[in-house]
C-alpha cells in the first residue's frame, strides 16, 4: 500500500522536473557572464544591459505590447457584448453559438495562421500590424467570452430586475448594475489574453509583414543563430511578464468567483 501511496508523489515529481528544469536553466543562464550559453563564467547583468542598449528589442517590445493591448482592447468590446448578448437570450443554438464563439482556442495555432494567410491575401489587405490586431483579437475573444460568461451564470438576476422596475432604461442597468459586476472578469481576461498575445509566434509568423519586428519572432529569429544568453536574458523577461500576468488574471478570476 505505501508503494502505490508514494507512486503518485514519484509520477508528479518526474513530472515537474522535466517541464521546469529547462525554464530554471534558462533563467539561470540569463545571468552567465560567459557569451557561451554552456560555460559558467560567474554572475553578471551584462546580458540584460545589452538588451536595454538594443533599439531593435525595444522596437520588437513596443510593437508587441501595442499588438497585446490592442487586440485586448477589441476583444473587451466583442467578448463581453457577445457574453451579455447570450444570456439574454434562449435560441435553441446558444450552445452552438457559444460552441464557435470559443473554437478558435481549440484550432491548432499552426491551422489558424494559415487559415488567416489565405483570408487576408483573398481580401488584398497589406499584411503588417492591421493584420497582427485582426488574427490576434481573433483569439483573444475566446478568453473574454469564457470568462465574462461564467461571471455572468453567477450573478444575482434581482438586481436588474429591480432597476428596471424603478425605471432604469436597459442601457442605463446594463452600466450600473452589470458592467461593475463584470468587471473583475473582464479584468481577468484581458490579463489572460495579454499574455497570450504578448507570447504568440505561430498565428504572427503568418500575418506579419517586413516592416513589423515583434519580440516573439524576434527570439525565434535569433534562435536560428545559436542560443545566446542574450537570449536567455531575454526569454526570461518574458516568462517574468508572462506568468505576472497568468497570476494576476487568477487571482481577479477568484475574487470574482467569491463575489
Amino acid at each position: 500500500m505505501k508503494k502505490k501511496r508514494k507512486f503518485p508523489y514519484i509520477y508528479i515529481g518526474l513530472v515537474t522536473i522535466l517541464m521546469y528544469i529547462p525554464i530554471i536553466v534558462t533563467v539561470v543562464y540569463s545571468f552567465n557572464a560567459s557569451k557561451i550559453s554552456s560555460v559558467w563564467g560567474g554572475f553578471s547583468l551584462t546580458w540584460y544591459e545589452a538588451l536595454w542598449k538594443d533599439r531593435e528589442i525595444k522596437e520588437a517590445l513596443w510593437n508587441s505590447i501595442v499588438l497585446a493591448l490592442s487586440s485586448c482592447t477589441l476583444a473587451v468590446f466583442i467578448g463581453t457584448l457577445g457574453a451579455v448578448g447570450m444570456s439574454k437570450t434562449t435560441s435553441k443554438f446558444n450552445d452552438l453559438i457559444s460552441y464557435l464563439a470559443t473554437l478558435p482556442l481549440m484550432i491548432p495555432e499552426i491551422i489558424l495562421g494559415m487559415v488567416f494567410l489565405a483570408l487576408f491575401s483573398a481580401m488584398g489587405l497589406p499584411f503588417g500590424m492591421p493584420t497582427l490586431i485582426l488574427a490576434h483579437t481573433t483569439f483573444c475573444i475566446p478568453y473574454l467570452f469564457i470568462m465574462v460568461s461564467a461571471r455572468l451564470i453567477g450573478m444575482d438576476k434581482s438586481l436588474e430586475e429591480a432597476a428596471r422596475d424603478l425605471g432604469a432604461t436597459q442601457v442605463r442597468t446594463f452600466f450600473d448594475i452589470i458592467l461593475p459586476q463584470l468587471v473583475p472578469a473582464i479584468l481577468s481576461g484581458v490579463l489572460l489574453s495579454f499574455a497570450m498575445s504578448f507570447d504568440d509566434v505561430v498565428i504572427s509568423i503568418f500575418v506579419t509583414g517586413p516592416k513589423v519586428n515583434l519580440l516573439p519572432i524576434k527570439i525565434y529569429t535569433k534562435l536560428k543563430t545559436g542560443i545566446t544568453p542574450e537570449i536567455n536574458a531575454l526569454a526570461t523577461i518574458m516568462l517574468a511578464v508572462t506568468i505576472l500576468f497568468v497570476l494576476l488574471s487568477r487571482l481577479i478570476g477568484r475574487k470574482s468567483a467569491n463575489q
